[in-house]
């Protein structure tokens, strides 16, 4: 289930962590007709931005191969009703809305307590919803291994936390990732809490990133920000020479999919600009600064593949999916639906599909189930709250290959009972890269991850060259480091 989306008709949304209920008398309940299902007033909630101590205690970090790992843990998606579904059996609703699950896996999590309704376990998935009923799922949950590389602080002072993130690393909870985000590891290793974010970096991007430490400090900086007074400075490596003289482009950009966050230039697209400067070039590929005048998603990766230099080792803009000149000039020979299910296509070849970051059902889901969250880059507004994490019922089952689905059977009634029967969960054993020691872990007979053994991704394939390099405002300049891959002598 989902985390609280848009609030049910009528009514409030879940508290994310940290978000405090305000002080009501408890409404009197009115005699039920016979057969007739009581259904709780909406609470007034009103939204935190902070994770307590219970959200960071769920689990733990482990490290191996050069990847940070989260172990698996119980966790509960979250939603109200959503208007489309009043009128509908919880069964319609999961069979056309979130078919990452068969139908057996939904019947045997309700004969496991693990679905709830207005907080009482559901036992007959023909259940009608109505408005404001409130949906509980507990899922077995599985997050994908970022970079090892520790984030490191560059400023912290009583106003601001300014930290060099590393490529890999969602800014906030969303789509499979928790744990495993910059918030979660700076709050869990840091003890950096109640932090609100100024503005966001692609996952796959590197460098300076912001957090306010009061809510005033991020409305004044939210405020230059707005009056584009904040400059940005990146720093990338593309394909080929790029020109030596100044380059400005301000072709507008149109999002393809805000699920799978692919982004093009179009003419109905919004308008942008990006100056670019050549700072080096080794023979093969080019070292460019890049000062983006706006804010669009994507808009340097997209830019720098309009003018056929796309990033060297960009998983969406640099791939064969867009053609043979690979979206230069805004060539694409494929209607956008085409384009998706290409570079899917594309990534599942190379096994490369958790890097993309997008799950294969994203292509398949309903197209009524508009309010499902982008998992590969995380692109909602900086300033959404960044406990809405995620926006569909059944988002972790990940991109399964159509064999790994055919070793291990859910269509079976016979198999997922035996939830019900064994109390005692088998033992997962994951060797400790801190310790050496290997640790057992709790396997759920019902979940399909702990059933697939996946091929890790190496440190290599977590990092994209394209770097945050500065951050100026009105009364502050925030800089790192030049990476190793934007030296003049370095080479591949």
């Amino acid at each position: 289930m989902a985390e609280p989306g848009p609030g049910p008709a009528g009514g409030e949304e879940e508290p994310g962590p940290g978000g405090k209920e305000e002080a009501a008398p408890a409404p009197k309940k009115r005699r039920l007709a016979a057969g007739e299902r009581y259904v709780p007033p909406p609470r007034k909630l009103s939204t935190g931005v902070s994770f307590g101590a219970a959200h960071f205690a769920e689990t733990s970090y482990y490290f191996e191969g050069g990847l940070r790992k989260v172990r698996p843990y119980y966790f509960d998606f979250r939603t109200y009703c959503k208007g489309r579904w009043v009128g509908r059996s919880l069964l319609h609703v999961f069979s056309t809305e979130f078919r990452a699950q068969p139908l057996a896996y939904y019947r045997a999590a309700a004969r496991a307590g693990r679905l709830r309704l207005n907080e009482e376990p559901v036992r007959d998935l023909d259940v009608v919803l109505k408005n404001n009923d409130f949906l509980r799922n507990t899922v077995h949950r599985h997050e994908p291994p970022v970079t090892a590389q520790p984030i490191q602080i560059l400023v912290e002072d009583n106003e601001m936390v300014v930290v060099d993130k590393p490529s890999s690393l969602p800014v906030h909870p969303c789509g499979r990732f928790r744990h495993n985000t910059v918030i979660f590891i700076l709050g869990k290793e840091h003890d950096l809490k109640e932090l609100h974010t100024i503005h966001r970096l692609d996952r796959m991007t590197s460098g300076v990133l912001m957090f306010a430490k009061t809510a005033e400090v991020s409305k004044r900086i939210d405020e230059q920000v707005r009056e584009r007074q904040l400059e940005k400075e990146y720093v990338c490596r593309v394909v080929g020479e790029f020109p030596e003289h100044e380059v400005v482009c301000e072709e507008p950009i149109l999002v393809v999919s805000y699920k799978v966050g692919v982004c093009r230039v179009d003419p109905k697209g919004k308008p942008c600009k990006t100056i670019f400067q050549r700072l080096s070039y080794n023979g093969k590929t080019s070292v460019v600064k890049c000062l983006p005048r706006t804010g669009r998603t994507h808009q340097i990766r997209v830019h720098l593949q309009y003018l056929g230099h796309p990033i060297v080792n960009d998983p969406i803009y640099n791939m064969e999916a867009w053609g043979p000149d690979r979206g230069k000039g805004g060539k694409i020979d494929k209607t956008d639906e085409e384009l998706l299910k290409a570079l899917v296509e594309e990534h599942r070849s190379k096994q490369s599909l958790d890097i993309f970051g997008i799950l294969e059902e994203d292509l398949n889901s309903s197209a009524e189930n508009k309010d499902c969250g982008n998992s590969s880059d995380c692109t909602k507004s900086a300033q959404a709250d960044p406990i809405n994490e995620n926006s569909c019922l059944a988002k972790d089952t990940k991109d399964l290959e159509r064999n790994d689905t055919a070793a291990c059977p859910l269509n079976s009634d016979t198999n997922l009972e035996t939830l019900e029967k064994n109390k005692e969960l088998g033992s997962c054993e994951i060797q400790d890269g801190q310790t050496g020691e290997k640790s057992s872990e709790e396997k759920d007979p019902l979940c399909v991850e702990c059933k697939i053994t996946r091929r890790d991704p190496s440190p290599k394939e977590l990092v994209m060259y394209l770097h945050a390099l500065r951050y100026k405002g009105a009364e502050f300049e925030y800089c790192s480091k030049m990476p190793e891959w934007a030296m003049e002598d370095w080479e591949e």
